[in-house]
């Protein structure tokens, strides 16, 4: 989308909706998302680099035009205890333009999500200052990169602490004390059992953060009873004008758990099913459900991260339910009728090539 788009109700002309997926490649088992050798083999984020290169070519085989890429793309640059890997960003400077100037050829949004131990609202000031650390690093690969406003980096709230609204009072106070690179890039997602999409309403109003919605958190999380599409225009409202928002999708599981226990005493094991846990995030998405949503936000403009585990493949699998299931929305994504063929053709074709990886 150019420049000039306001993010809410595109023109016609405007450029069809991204779907994307995090990190791992599923339809094949021989692209990497990162350099994952132990310090001893002094992994280097140039390795996850050109990994990462290949990524985008086959999300571009596949016209992906989203991808999140892994928050250890850079190995050990943060680690306190070694020193020795805590130049890497600054090394790669020329690889990570290279691959930022390759996003941009293929029309390849980029993201992060830093990891669960990134917490900015801990009442622990060093957890607080290794997480502004690791939230730096990687705000300084997407400048590096050259990466547009839309490239951010998504955070939840934090702990609860035992006292959940000065919890989130804490990262509002925290916010302004971010670097501009972090603060700029930032992000910030409600989650499905601590903070409520009314609790990141809350924080943006005292902060100006920008406010990514979670189909599935705001389902399993939402106590304040507040409306899908209000929250949804809400939280897309938050986002600077001309910079398309995104958002997540996911549906959750619905088979039985299989828990293995063991008994203390004679440590004999024995398997239980258990009901399914609504905050698990299934395999594929449920076109049903997707449709559903995407009806309720008509007219409101966004791009779609897909957060089921299948990742890519479910992906692929989705955007051919669309045009069978819901042919009334599938144009959100450039997708039409005339696309069945060539939509089915290619599911088959990957899910067939990845079954053996999975």
């Amino acid at each position: 989308m150019d420049a000039t788009t306001p993010p809410h109700g595109p023109p016609p002309h405007a450029r069809p909706a991204r779907l994307g997926f995090p990190v791992k490649v599923m339809a094949r088992d021989d692209l990497k998302s990162n350099d994952s050798r132990r310090a001893a083999s002094e992994p280097h984020l140039k390795v996850s680099l050109d990994y990462v290169s290949a990524i985008l070519d086959h999300c571009a085989r596949h016209d992906i035009r989203m991808y999140r890429l892994s928050s250890d793309l850079a190995p050990y640059a943060t680690h306190p205890d070694m020193p020795r890997f805590h130049g890497m960003v600054r090394e790669s400077a020329a690889e990570l333009a290279a691959l930022g100037a390759k996003a941009r050829a293929l029309d390849i949004r980029l993201s992060f999500h830093p990891s669960q131990y990134v917490v900015i609202n801990s009442p622990d000031p060093k957890l607080v200052e290794k997480s502004v650390w690791d939230l730096t690093s990687q705000a300084e690969m997407l400048d590096l990169m050259g990466c547009g406003p839309e490239a951010v980096l998504v955070l939840h709230v934090g702990g609860a602490y035992g006292d959940r609204r000065t919890s989130a009072l804490r990262f509002a106070e925290v916010f302004p004390t971010l670097p501009e690179p972090v603060r700029r890039r930032l992000a910030l997602e409600h989650d499905d059992l601590r903070f409520s999409a009314a609790d990141t309403l809350m924080i943006h109003e005292r902060t100006g953060v920008k406010l990514i919605f979670d189909h599935q958190h705001f389902w399993c999380l939402n106590p304040e009873r507040l409306a899908l599409r209000d929250t949804l225009a809400r939280m897309l409202a938050t986002w600077p004008d001309g910079v398309v928002p995104k958002v997540h999708m996911s549906t959750p599981r619905t088979e039985l758990r299989q828990v293995t226990r063991t008994d203390p005493k004679t440590r004999r094991k024995t398997v239980s099913n258990l009901a399914p846990v609504w905050t698990g995030h299934a395999d594929f998405c449920n076109p049903f459900e997707v449709a559903t949503f995407l009806r309720q936000a008509e007219g409101l403009a966004f791009d779609m991260m897909l957060e089921a585990k299948a990742k890519d493949l479910a992906l692929i699998r989705l955007r051919a339910d669309l045009v069978r299931y819901a042919p009334d929305v599938a144009p959100r994504f450039g997708l039409g009728e005339g696309d069945v063929a060539r939509l089915e053709a290619e599911e088959a074709a990957v899910l067939e090539a990845a079954s053996g990886a999975l």
